[in-house]
């Protein structure tokens, strides 16, 4: 029910009115069935955006974090995630991609769409980074299409850290559905998942026309972190002299 009221009441009008996105290739998603909306992730209003456009009820995996968050602000933005219909999964630890592979499962067996952001995190520069399988494993298991989506704008319109959005022209486009059928009990084989996902980035680089990095987004953004802080420490910390 809240799902509804934040689509049509509260939270759908205003995003439109902000950010109004225009929408190309709607028509390519499946009017009901299970299926899979697999995007790239530029920003948090992402989350909001595209279940605003739609006009069936998307379910996206969202990272614990956005659960567990501290005091009055960490309580409302978890009761808005769930009262929304969002599902929390742990990216860390071994089995954190078993597990949001059992919770994407578990949606696609009611018949629903999956939302899914298969660089695992938000890109810090607006470039496309590698996907990380699940996705792939996902839409084989449950032999589920997967409908390419690109967010084109929202980078601009609301990068990493900002609040109040930026007014910048958004486009939110879906490509033609992908058909892995012909990859049908091979879910196991990861030369297959791997392919499958390259197939689903290329898709999706294809329509937002970004620029690619063949690494993982966690890792690039690690290691810029690592080298931020390098950097700070030897501003603060200056090596002396010897001599």
């Amino acid at each position: 029910m809240f799902y509804y009221v934040l689509k049509y009441v509260l939270l759908g009008p205003l995003l439109r009115l902000v950010f109004r996105p225009r929408i190309e290739g709607l028509e390519h998603v499946p009017g009901s069935g299970p299926a899979i909306v697999a995007g790239n992730h530029l920003s948090f209003s992402d989350h909001f955006l595209m279940p605003a456009i739609l006009k069936r009820r998307i379910t996206f995996l969202a990272k614990k974090e956005y659960f567990t968050g501290p005091g009055i602000k960490g309580r409302l933005t978890a009761a808005f995630f769930r009262s929304a219909g969002q599902i929390p999964v742990d990216r860390t630890g071994k089995e954190a991609g078993q597990a949001a592979i059992r919770e994407g499962l578990g949606v696609l067996s009611k018949g629903e769409l999956l939302g899914i952001y298969p660089e695992g995190t938000r890109s810090h520069d607006g470039r496309l980074y590698k996907g990380k399988v699940g996705v792939a494993a996902m839409a084989l298991k449950a032999q589920v299409p997967v409908i390419p989506c690109a967010m084109i704008g929202t980078f601009e319109a609301q990068p990493p850290g900002k609040v109040v959005p930026n007014l910048h022209p958004v486009v939110i486009r879906f490509g033609k559905p992908l058909d892995f059928s012909r990859y049908a009990g091979m879910e196991n084989e990861k030369a297959i998942l791997r392919a499958v996902t390259d197939e689903i980035m290329y898709a999706i680089l294809t329509l937002s026309e970004q620029e690619y990095v063949d690494e993982y987004a966690a890792v690039v953004k690690a290691q810029q972190a690592e080298a931020d802080g390098a950097v700070d420490k030897e501003r603060r910390f200056p090596r002396m002299p010897l001599g």
